[in-house]
């Protein structure tokens, strides 16, 4: 089974983030840049209330059985210090049913997890 990974985490950690992917196997990530809020409804510095905060989302698409592992890398690199903050982010992690390979049209599990040249 493939298990899809959504991290949305602060800008300034994402390359952090992406190279402790990239070290532990796991190089293939879809990354866009986002804004949004979180529970805290934005920030509020003095009489300016920031509601859409930018942020960054890293996609990637991994076997069930490398999830927690992919899981813990993206915690631990993306956390503010050893306690964490508020606005560090969110995982969200979903099954995939299906992928395919675009140039070939092929259903295939594996290639979600593969680098495909653009």
């Amino acid at each position: 089974m493939m298990i899809m990974i959504r991290s949305i985490i602060r800008p300034e950690k994402a390359d952090a983030v992406l190279a402790a992917l990239m070290d532990a196997g796991f190089p293939a990530v879809t990354k866009y840049s986002v804004a949004g809020r979180g529970k805290q409804r934005g920030i509020k510095i003095g009489d300016i209330t920031y509601d859409e905060i930018p942020k960054v989302m890293l996609m990637s698409v991994v076997n069930d059985e490398d999830k927690q592992f992919v899981i813990d890398t993206i915690l631990k690199t993306a956390k503010s210090g050893e306690k964490g903050a508020f606005g560090d982010g969110k995982i969200f992690v979903s099954q995939v049913e299906e992928s395919y390979t675009i140039s070939t049209g092929a259903l295939d599990a594996v290639a979600a997890t593969e680098e495909v040249p653009a």
